[in-house]
């Protein structure tokens, strides 16, 4: 193939015929415009410029290689890169406000979990923040997940010795030095360029567990090898451990494929994700899509196209949703609890359904053999008035209780104070998520973002244990935390609800 003229390739920026460069080579993309999980617009913003940085971002870039046949036009000619349209840097304040003029505080500056965001809006292109700070519909059940923590007070004991604490738990026999992991967040290659993979190597330098996703910017294989290359360099003294967030595609031997690598990996369990049989209404998410397709041109006959095309459940071999949007084939509203048979066959390892919502699902779960449960609303992104992990816990303790004892329990979702660490291990969890406390650490600090929030929250986390009395997590204990207030709006079966109405 002769070599393109950055010129020639710059002529090429519409729908009718759309060319990108993506490390040295370029792409004819147009007939993928309507396929692009992204949707058409992030594609024709790069037309006639290099990509790679903005497709990095979202994807490896190995993921070039299932484009449609044709696409490769050729390499680039070094000599013409200048010739390429420019595309502006995405900004995450307007040109001009005052926002904009204020520096990034130094890392040491955050001490609590929302400063990190303070700073990560800061310096993230607003399409990121958007991502990151989205949710479903009108943003009820992300109200409900932050106000939720605060409807639960301590009871503290005083007089006693709490010189000496212990914060240490065990998930599913792996130790770590916290009651909290990193949870599993996706494409995180839009926050930092280093994406999980900085977010790996600053769980392995504090040594706490981490739950990796498919929508994963970086490949499992690299996330693995990245941590293992991290602990060789700690000299075994981190206790870090991976764990896998598995979205179940819609065919089965893509899904046996994904756990199979996911197995050979390395992944110490499998987080089934069961709340994405579709995906939520990610409200800000859609309004940005529409501003970008204006921007490009295009029409809301386009817009309605693309999206019909993506929701008809054709395959390709992308994560599960890209900014709000879904991918065609990679989430399966066809589950149900009898695939745990082949499910428990094929993985035999700890298995965790993500997403229980409330005390049957729970006690179902139990009774299928699950080792564990995520309580989770997907960080408010799925369903519009979705309850709180706290208020599905509570829930869990009046109706089925035995669940507590006998399979390990999470939960997820509006965590801000390691404090609140504690309020849900007095009420039986086991573990608790923090999400996004963490990708904003990382997409204003990095690495050191990331180990800084570890030490804020275990800060908070010692600090909580010794005024409310205790020196370990074992001595949790229900009386320990006044929760009337979430119990007085908590689901009961009434009569009326049993009715056929």
């Amino acid at each position: 193939m002769a070599n393109m003229d950055g010129a020639e390739v710059a002529k090429h920026n519409s729908k009718e015929s759309c060319w990108i460069v993506l490390e040295s080579n370029v792409y004819d993309v147009t007939s993928f415009l309507s396929k692009h999980p992204g949707g058409a617009a992030m594609l024709l913003k790069q037309a006639g410029s290099d990509a790679t940085n903005e497709f990095k971002k979202y994807h490896p870039l190995d993921y070039v290689n299932h484009l449609p046949s044709g696409s490769l036009l050729g390499p680039m000619d070094p000599n013409t890169l200048s010739k390429l349209n420019v595309q502006d840097e995405e900004r995450s304040t307007p040109p001009g406000s005052a926002k904009e003029e204020n520096k990034l505080p130094h890392v040491s500056l955050c001490v609590s979990c929302p400063d990190f965001e303070a700073a990560a809006k800061l310096v993230l292109p607003h399409k990121s923040y958007v991502y990151a700070s989205g949710s479903a519909n009108t943003a009820l059940s992300l109200r409900g997940n932050l106000d939720d923590w605060s409807r639960i007070t301590f009871r503290p004991r005083v007089m006693r010795n709490v010189g000496h604490v212990d914060t240490k738990r065990s998930i599913f026999g792996h130790s770590s030095q916290y009651p909290f992991y990193i949870s599993p967040m996706g494409t995180l290659g839009a926050i930092h360029p280093g994406a999980e993979l900085e977010m790996v190597k600053g769980a392995v330098r504090k040594g706490t567990h981490m739950v990796v996703s498919t929508a994963s910017t970086k490949s499992s294989e690299q996330i693995m090898t990245t941590c293992l290359s991290e602990l060789e360099k700690m000299g075994g003294r981190s206790p870090t451990q991976l764990f896998y967030q598995y979205y179940m595609p819609v065919d089965r031997k893509k899904a046996l494929n994904l756990m199979h690598v996911v197995k050979k990996a390395g992944y110490k369990g499998l987080w089934i994700t069961v709340d994405t049989p579709v995906l939520g209404k990610r409200t800000a998410d859609r309004i940005l899509q529409a501003e970008e397709a204006l921007a490009v041109g295009l029409s809301d006959d386009d817009s309605a196209e693309t999206t019909a095309e993506w929701e008809t459940g054709d395959e390709n071999t992308f994560a599960p949703s890209m900014g709000g949007r879904p991918v065609s084939g990679q989430l399966s509203p066809h589950t149900t609890w009898e695939d745990l048979l082949w499910i428990r066959k094929e993985w035999p390892g700890p298995i965790v359904l993500k997403g229980i919502q409330c005390a049957e699902d729970a006690k179902l779960a139990m009774e299928h053999g699950c080792d564990g449960i995520l309580l989770s609303n997907h960080g408010g992104r799925q369903l519009h008035s979705a309850p709180s992990s706290l208020m599905t816990l509570l829930e869990i303790r009046t109706y089925c209780p035995e669940v507590l004892g006998k399979i390990e329990v999470f939960l997820d979702g509006g965590l801000r104070d390691g404090n609140d660490v504690l309020k849900a291990l007095c009420l039986g969890a086991t573990a608790v998520g923090v999400g996004r406390p963490f990708l904003y650490a990382l997409g204003a600090y990095g690495v050191k973002g990331v180990e800084r929030c570890v030490d804020v929250l275990l800060d908070e986390l010692v600090t909580g244990m010794r005024l409310l009395g205790i020196t370990s997590l074992d001595q949790c204990r229900p009386e320990m935390v006044n929760a009337s207030r979430l119990l007085n709006d908590m689901y009961r079966p009434d009569t009326w609800a049993k009715s056929r109405l």
